[in-house]
């Protein structure tokens, strides 16, 4: 019915592994999406638990199949690719557009701002001792 039985033990028990992990990872995102106060705060878990979580499945994927096949399967190359390009760009977008609403709406909740200016820039190298 399957081909598992060709599946030597030692990968058998890798694949395991990182199924387990990556799926421990993507639950303790989940968790930290239902657990964490704000917006801000919550929208940094779901992320790496996507991405590390994901990065696990796809990696055992990688080794399930190519010892299977007897030859290197890559397709979840570019879904780990897709994965990796696209989680960070939705996180800055949904978070800047959070920022952007809660500034016009005036929210009192606000991450501190960080400015670089005269005071945070360090010495002025034109001024000696």
């Amino acid at each position: 019915m399957t081909d598992m039985a060709d599946l030597p033990i030692w990968a058998a028990l890798l694949v395991a592994f990182l199924v387990l992990l990556g799926a421990v990872l993507t639950l303790i995102g989940a968790v930290g999406l239902l657990r964490l106060r704000s917006f801000y705060e919550r929208v940094h878990a779901p992320t790496l638990g996507t991405t590390f979580g994901a990065g696990g499945i796809l990696v055992a994927s990688m080794i399930f199949f190519s010892m299977l096949e007897t030859r290197p399967v890559l397709h979840e190359v570019l879904i780990s690719v897709f994965i990796t390009v696209t989680t960070p760009v939705t996180l800055m977008l949904l978070a800047r557009a959070a920022l952007y609403r809660d500034r016009a709406e005036g929210a009192e909740c606000l991450p501190v701002r960080h400015e670089v200016g005269p005071a945070n820039a360090g010495p002025d190298p034109s001024q000696g001792d």
